[in-house]
């Protein structure tokens, strides 16, 4: 009778509703993510259970309403695993510690993207429907001050969520249970370690890692071994430079493997006098601040954690970049985007990065016509054009433009594809509304040319994308040639890679770069505009006639092989003086001389 009397039905309700909710939560959570139950490791679903249960008992604990505390854990684990498939399935990787500090930017371009729930999404919220009527009788089981019969129950909560949160903030444990990051697969690591504990680990690396041996004699050793490039003669004096990161701007049509109604890079490839090729670049269909941050400052992201965001994390104080350079050899600097100004904070790092001004998209004085929502890149070039009609005679100007028009997604409906494979027309509907947006690009570049081809003053514009655009997976499969999961590496590192063009209305060298880097790329442009670079950015030039590409993805050499940076090769040497002259031009030290 008394060991009945233990295991009564309302007691052994009571010990499920406190010790099952964290476990089957995280199912619920891995579920969304794409992953059944059966495939996860006891360890891992462990300390998932532990680190979801320190939120659930101090809940519990606190309220005292635990069918309530029950519904809330799901349904939160439940959002927070659709929000992960989201963010990696239009970016690439999921939610990352440092993507708190851009919710900002995450609202203000959410509304452009569609969210279609996925088969166990669906599932899902079924799920939790049942869970919200097998409960529907206890939610109002509970009181919030403390009594004696809930007192017992209410102190245990309280230690096991001490207990868990114990567990949970010592991310370094977690390794314990088999809980690993993955920098080069986020995604990957929140599927196979869960997406709450992966989450946890990943808040390791918000500090960046100081290499070893900064000594002012190695610094010094490493700039000794810097090649100087030759001397090249320019016609030009200070002229005007125009740099435009257009976003989700590529080149599809490289691998030969397309058919379009027409194509939507030809009047760019035409052009005289110009240089076209690619850049490898970090990121994949989304971090346009990091691919800012690199063509800037000649920083790689290799060296930074996965899927920071240097605007937010790094660049808090004055750092060198093509500005302050620009602006120490007599340039008027500005920075334009015709989206909101505190984006990725730029109105916070522009003048740290050297820009004397930064206009945004209310501050446009042309006109704005829209493309699927955003400004177009015919008024953002029209805005560069109203910024040299209005600059003093005579003063340089270096203009830096992010543009907006190609933003994703691409599932406008009132937003016709006039760009088609001619092959398999409206089979891609994403793919085909980019095209589109591509076209565009190419016409309204035209109309800059034709320009500045007119003007006296002397003028380079560089043109390049921040990213591929987030389309359809079998369109790039169908474009790239080959399927991702049967990708070489260089194969791969194509996927990160997108087009360039140099044109000036002054006389350009013959031979311009074929292929380079973000980080690498602004060196060119210092180059063809016969602006002498700083001792940083002769390392770079040194550096980039061994090593032409290197990304956070990994890196070239200059025969095209293709290499990750888990490889331990003849260039892992540069590449770790690279790193080290890095951190200490981003976090100060040694002051770096030729």
């Amino acid at each position: 009778m008394k060991f009945r009397a233990l295991f009564t039905r309302e007691r052994l309700e009571q010990a499920a509703l406190l010790l099952l909710p964290p476990l089957t939560s995280f199912y619920l959570m891995q579920f969304i993510l794409g992953v059944l139950p059966w495939e996860l490791a006891p360890g891992v679903v462990l300390a998932n259970s532990l680190c979801i249960g320190a939120v659930y008992f101090l809940l519990w604990s606190a309220t005292g309403y635990p069918a309530v505390c029950c519904l809330l854990l799901h349904i939160l684990c439940g959002v927070w695993g659709a929000a992960n498939y989201f963010v990696a399935l239009y970016r690439g990787t999921p939610v990352l510690p440092w993507d708190l500090t851009a919710l900002g930017t995450a609202a203000a371009v959410s509304g452009s993207y569609s969210f279609s729930p996925t088969a166990p999404m669906l599932a899902g919220i079924a799920l939790v429907a049942l869970l919200a009527w097998l409960l529907r009788h206890k939610f109002r089981e509970g009181r919030f001050l403390i009594d004696r019969r809930t007192a017992p129950l209410r102190c245990l909560s309280l230690v096991l969520g001490v207990f868990c949160l114990s567990q949970a903030v010592h991310t370094e444990s977690l390794s314990r249970f088999g809980v690993e990051t993955d920098v080069w697969d986020q995604l990957g690591a929140y599927q196979k370690s869960g997406a709450v504990a992966a989450f946890l680990r990943n808040t390791e690396f918000m500090e960046v890692e100081e290499p070893e041996d900064l000594s002012a004699q190695r610094l010094s050793w490493i700039m000794d071994q810097v090649e100087l490039p030759e001397e090249t003669e320019v016609s030009a004096d200070h002229p005007n430079i125009v740099a435009i990161m257009n976003e989700s701007w590529a080149d599809f049509e490289e691998f030969g493997t397309l058919s379009l109604t027409e194509s939507v890079t030809d009047y760019i490839r035409s052009l005289d006098n110009a240089i076209w090729g690619h850049a490898y670049t970090s990121v994949f269909g989304a971090g346009t601040s990091a691919s800012e941050f690199e063509f800037l400052t000649g920083n790689s992201m290799a060296f930074l954690p996965s899927g920071s965001i240097p605007y937010q994390q790094y660049i808090l104080d004055d750092s060198p970049s093509l500005a302050s350079l620009l602006r120490e050899e007599g340039y008027r600097t500005l920075a334009f985007h015709p989206g909101e100004r505190t984006s990725w904070q730029r109105n916070q790092a522009y003048p740290r990065l050297g820009f004397d001004d930064f206009k945004c998209g209310e501050d446009m004085d042309v006109e704005q016509t829209l493309e699927h929502g955003y400004v177009s890149d015919r008024s953002d070039f029209a805005q560069i054009i109203w910024e040299f009609e209005h600059k003093e005679a005579g003063e340089p100007l270096f203009l830096f433009n992010v543009t907006i028009q190609n933003h994703g997604s691409y599932t406008v409906e009132d937003y016709p594809a006039q760009v088609q494979l001619t092959d398999e027309p409206g089979k891609y509907p994403m793919a085909e509304q980019y095209l589109t947006l591509a076209n565009e690009t190419d016409r309204a570049f035209q109309m800059l040319v034709d320009y500045f081809s007119q003007q006296e003053e002397p003028a380079i514009i560089l043109m390049f994308g921040d990213h591929r655009p987030s389309v359809e997976q079998e369109f790039l499969d169908k474009a790239y040639g080959v399927a991702q999961a049967d990708m070489t590496m260089e194969q791969y590192m194509d996927k990160y890679r997108t087009p360039f063009v140099i044109w000036a209305n002054y006389p350009l060298e013959a031979e311009g770069p074929q292929e380079s880097s973000l980080n690498f790329l602004g060196q060119y442009l210092l180059r063809y505009a016969g602006i002498e670079t700083d001792p940083y950015g002769q390392f770079l030039w040194s550096l980039q006639n061994t090593i032409p590409a290197l990304t956070f993805v990994g890196y070239t050499d200059a025969r095209g092989n293709a290499y990750s940076h888990l490889e331990d090769t003849v260039y892992t040497g540069k590449i770790e003086d690279y790193q080290r002259l890095q951190y200490v031009r981003l976090f100060g030290g040694e002051e770096l001389t030729a």
